[in-house]
């Protein structure tokens, strides 16, 4: 078990997480085998692999939502990007996940792009520069494969308007030594990240209070982001909508060794970006650090520990063709009979054909991105109409 101290909020993740500890901190609970079995089922007989692997390690009110939508009231889907620069391959991750319960479920998906939350977060940062980031990285999020029927999008400088009136209901319910206590906010803090977890909570209810009866969510996200979501489900009974359901990924590590993959400044070498030409990608792949011994012959007779291993957690969220592979990937790391080197070359086999297939799927999003962003128009109806949404 971890003994280093860990920090894990919406704004620093630190040290070696403990994630029985951190569920225990958090008031979340584990992923039940039963609730696994009835998604695989309302799924048509098979799981995410992010499921079976292990990669998400918490939820909240997962079993009440999938009882809701096998009674037939569907839910739909929520998760977002903060854009501070371009996008890594971590970042994806939650995107896959509600790709695959769109594709699977066929329900509608919300996705929010936070350039106001990075401009307030982040002194020195240009507006124009976070909502340039942010077009940028919709076009990531869309390359994943979303339905474009089924999926709208809450751009927050440009979506405002849209957003404004269910965020004011939410605002005036939240008070400032409630967002002090959760996210630790000092004097100098400006008000607009005192604000800005009322804008993070609208996507969670827009449904609900659009069509004026309860709209079951569920918000896949890193368990980083948790505390933004417990005072959205606190806010929740008081406006007679939902509490919204969440499934918690794991922090994922960086090619460093790193506790989270991040992007930017001095961390650039941290992760693997989308846009990183082939002999970046080479380059950092091969000196990722690995969960491999000192000597050749020391890994041969006692294997590698993959769980600490940064290459082996690629292969875990996205690089495994099944879990057979998966699986064997692993079982041949701890056993020693495949060294680190082997194991860095063959998953950049699969790493290139990926982010070339996903720069192609990207230009083909550019058709379409702009016209799925929710505007107000004069009226006070939407530029972009939401997708179909469950009947109560």
């Amino acid at each position: 078990m971890p003994t280093e101290e860990f920090v894990v909020t919406p704004y620093e993740v630190r040290g070696a997480i403990d994630y029985d500890r951190l569920r225990e901190r958090f008031g979340t609970q584990p992923i039940a085998d039963a609730d696994l079995a009835t998604l695989r089922e309302l799924a048509g007989g098979t799981l995410s692999p992010l499921l079976t692997r292990g990669v998400y390690c918490s939820q909240r009110d997962l079993a009440r939502l999938l009882a809701d939508h096998r009674a037939g009231r569907r839910f739909f889907l929520y998760s977002g990007r903060g854009p501070s620069g371009p996008i890594h391959t971590a970042h994806l991750i939650h995107f896959h996940l509600c790709r695959w319960l769109q594709e699977r479920l066929g329900v509608p998906m919300y996705i929010q792009i936070t350039d106001d939350e990075k401009f307030w977060l982040r002194p020195g940062t240009d507006r124009e520069e976070t909502a340039r980031f942010g077009r940028e990285n919709l076009l990531d999020l869309l390359a994943v494969g979303f339905d474009p029927k089924r999926t709208r999008v809450f751009f927050d400088s440009r979506s405002i308007g849209t957003m404004y009136p269910l965020a004011t209901e939410v605002a005036k319910r939240i008070t400032y030594s409630t967002v002090k206590a959760v996210f630790g906010f000092k004097p100098e803090t400006n008000i607009g990240l005192v604000f800005y977890t009322a804008l993070q909570t609208v996507p969670a209810f827009y449904p609900s209070w659009r069509t004026g009866h309860p709209v079951p969510c569920l918000i896949p996200c890193g368990i980083d982001q948790d505390p933004h979501f417990r005072v959205t489900r606190d806010l929740a009974d008081g406006l007679q909508y939902p509490k919204p359901a969440l499934l918690h990924g794991q922090i994922l590590p960086g090619l460093s060794g790193g506790a989270k993959m991040s992007a930017g400044g001095d961390r650039a070498d941290d992760a693997l970006y989308l846009n990183d030409p082939p002999a970046e990608v080479d380059r950092k792949i091969r000196r990722a650090f690995t969960g491999g011994r000192a000597t050749l012959e020391e890994q041969r007779r006692l294997g590698a520990t993959p769980e600490v291993c940064s290459v082996w957690a690629l292969w875990r969220t996205q690089f495994a063709r099944d879990d057979l592979e998966f699986e064997t990937v692993t079982r041949d790391c701890r056993s020693g009979a495949m060294m680190c080197g082997e194991c860095k070359e063959k998953i950049l086999g699969r790493i290139h054909p990926f982010l070339e297939e996903h720069r192609r799927r990207r230009e083909k999003a550019r058709d379409y991105a702009e016209s799925l962003i929710l505007e107000p128009l004069p009226g006070g109806t939407d530029a972009a109409h939401a997708p179909e949404l469950p009947e109560p």
